[in-house]
């Protein structure tokens, strides 16, 4: 039994799935849905160091409404990146894996026996 290659798992999720969870929560959770570690990572690290960055500036004092907008601004951005991200992986997973198929054709036998 051989194991699907992280192509064919990408491929084989759903693109719109992926690039929805991504957006909602705006913690990459579609990333987990595709199984793709790194990115989820990676964009549990820029929400976090977003939200701590927001700490460190703010200090002790209650956010205005402009700080307010420029943290959701931020995490709605975070969360536009990573939809694209997903959605242009999941294309191109299927774009290679369509190409690896039309490699394996076989070709029409010529000759005695068809």
């Amino acid at each position: 039994m051989s194991y699907p290659s992280t192509d064919e798992i990408l491929a084989s999720s759903k693109g719109w799935v992926a690039s929805f969870l991504n957006f909602i929560p705006g913690l990459g959770s579609g990333y987990l849905y595709q199984r793709r570690w790194k990115p989820y990572f990676l964009t549990i690290a820029a929400t976090t160091s977003w939200f701590a960055l927001g700490l460190f500036l703010q200090g002790d004092s209650e956010p205005s409404k402009v700080e307010q907008i420029i943290g959701i601004s931020g995490l709605f951005f975070i969360s536009t990146v990573t939809v694209i991200e997903a959605n242009l992986a999941f294309k191109q997973a299927i774009k290679k894996i369509n190409t690896e198929k039309e490699k394996i054709k076989p070709s029409k036998k010529k000759g005695w026996f068809k």
